[in-house]
C-alpha cells in the first residue's frame, strides 16, 4: 500500500537532492562528510536499505590494520612492489584520519599492536628474516619506523598459542569497535546537513533529463543531481558491470576466558585467520579459503562448515588449559577486486560507484572517499 506524502515531508526529506549516497555504511558516510566539506551548499541523503548498514562496516572483526606481513608479500608478488605500497599506503592513512576525527573512546580504539603466526610450510619461510627486512624498508617511508615488523617468537607460549613456528610483531597495529565508529561517523555526517534515511531499498534508478529518478521497494522516489552507489558487493543487484566478487567473512566469539594472557590482534595465513582479545574473549574469523566459491555469496546466513573450522583452529592453537564456549558468531559481506583496488568508476549516467575495499574498509574508507568527492564535484 502506497502512502501519500504530506507536503512537509515532500518539501524536506523527499526533495530533489543535488547527491542521493546508496548505502549508509563506512563509504557513505566517509563521502558524505568529505563532500559537505568541501562544497557544504550541497544537498546530500544518504538511503540505508536495512535499520543498520548489513554489509561489512558493522559486521567486520574492528581490525585498524593495513596488512599482516605474509599479506604485504603476496602482494607485492603477485601485483608489484610499487602497487602493494600504495595501496598500505592508503590504509595507513586512513587509520590515522580515523583518529584525527574521533576520540580512542567514542570508537573503542585500542592501540594494542598486532602480530601474525607463521608455520614453516610458509612459502617464504627459509628467507623470511631478509623478506620482513625488505618490507620493513619500504614501509619506513610510510610509518616512519624502521624496524615494523619484528620476530617475537619469544611470546608465543606467554600468549597462550600453540601450534605456530614463529611470531612478528608490529607495535601500530589497533583495533576499535565497529559499530561504534558507524555511530560516531553517522553522527558527524548528520552535524554536517546530510540527510540519513533507513529502511528504504533502492530497486532500480533511471535517468531523467538533468536528473536521477530514483526508486525504492517502499514505493517511494528520489531525484538527485547524481547517485553514489556504496552499496560493496551487493552493487552487483544495481549495477552489474561492476563486476565485483562478494565474500563472506565469518565471525564466531568465545565465553570469557579466564586471565587471558593474550592481547593484541593476530593474523595467519596471508590474513585469511584473524583474531583478537575482545574483553578476555577470542573473536575469530575467516577461513574463506578453505571454501572461496561457497563463499562468494551475499547470503548472511553463514555456513556451519566455515564455523567448524574456525573452532577447531581455536582448539588446535589455543592452550587447552583455558575452557570456553562459543557464544556468538555473524557473517559480513565484503566486496573484492581482481587488483586488490577499491572500484571507483562511473557506471551508468547519472551513477557512480564507489565500493569493494578488499576487505580492508575501516582502513581505506576515508581515504578513497576523499578521491570520490573530489571527482563527484564536477557534477555539481
Amino acid at each position: 500500500m502506497s502512502v501519500v506524502l504530506s507536503i512537509w515531508e515532500k518539501e524536506s526529506f523527499y526533495a530533489p537532492q543535488d547527491l542521493i549516497i546508496v548505502g549508509a555504511g563506512l563509504m557513505g558516510l566517509w563521502t558524505a562528510l568529505e563532500l559537505k566539506k568541501l562544497r557544504p551548499s550541497l544537498r546530500v541523503t544518504l538511503l540505508e536499505r536495512n535499520t543498520t548498514p548489513l554489509g561489512a562496516s558493522t559486521r567486520n572483526a574492528g581490525f585498524a590494520c593495513f596488512g599482516s606481513p605474509t599479506e604485504l608479500i603476496h602482494d607485492a608478488d603477485t601485483q608489484g612492489a610499487d602497487e602493494m605500497l600504495a595501496i598500505a599506503e592508503m590504509r595507513y592513512r586512513g587509520i590515522q584520519k580515523i583518529r584525527t576525527h574521533f576520540t580512542d573512546t567514542e570508537i573503542g580504539f585500542d592501540a594494542c599492536g598486532g602480530y601474525e603466526c607463521i608455520n614453516r610450510n610458509d612459502k617464504n619461510w627459509q628467507v623470511l628474516p631478509d623478506r620482513l627486512h625488505w618490507l620493513n624498508g619500504l614501509l619506513k617511508q610510510i610509518t616512519g619506523k624502521p624496524t615494523l615488523f619484528q620476530q617475537a617468537d619469544h611470546k608465543l607460549a606467554a600468549m597462550g598459542l600453540q601450534g605456530f613456528d614463529t611470531l612478528v610483531e608490529n607495535e601500530t597495529e589497533a583495533a576499535l569497535h565497529s559499530g561504534q565508529l558507524v555511530q560516531a561517523l553517522a553522527q558527524k555526517v548528520q552535524a554536517a546537513g546530510v540527510t540519513i534515511l533507513y529502511g528504504l531499498e533502492v530497486i532500480a534508478m533511471e535517468k531523467q533529463n538533468e536528473a536521477v529518478c530514483i526508486h525504492t521497494r517502499q514505493q517511494h522516489r528520489f531525484t538527485a543531481r547524481h547517485v553514489l552507489l556504496c552499496t560493496n558487493a551487493f552493487t552487483q543487484e544495481l549495477a552489474p558491470q561492476a563486476g565485483i566478487t562478494p565474500a563472506r567473512g565469518q565471525v564466531i566469539v568465545t565465553s570469557p576466558i579466564p586471565n587471558l594472557p593474550m592481547k593484541g590482534t593476530f593474523h595467519f595465513d596471508e590474513g585469511f585467520y584473524y583474531w583478537r582479545n575482545l574483553g578476555n574473549r577470542i573473536l575469530l574469523g575467516g577461513a574463506r579459503n578453505t571454501a572461496f566459491e561457497a563463499e562468494a555469496t551475499t547470503d548472511l546466513s553463514g555456513s556451519e562448515s566455515i564455523r567448524k573450522t574456525l573452532e577447531d583452529f581455536l582448539i588446535q592453537h589455543l592452550h587447552p588449559s583455558f575452557q570456553y564456549r562459543i557464544d556468538h558468531h555473524w557473517s559480513g559481506i565484503m566486496g573484492f577486486t581482481a587488483d586488490k583496488r577499491p572500484y571507483t568508476a562511473q557506471v551508468q549516467e547519472g551513477v557512480t560507484a564507489a565500493i569493494a575495499c578488499n576487505g580492508m574498509g575501516v582502513a581505506l574508507t576515508p581515504i578513497v572517499a576523499e578521491q570520490v568527492s573530489q571527482q563527484l564535484l564536477d557534477y555539481f
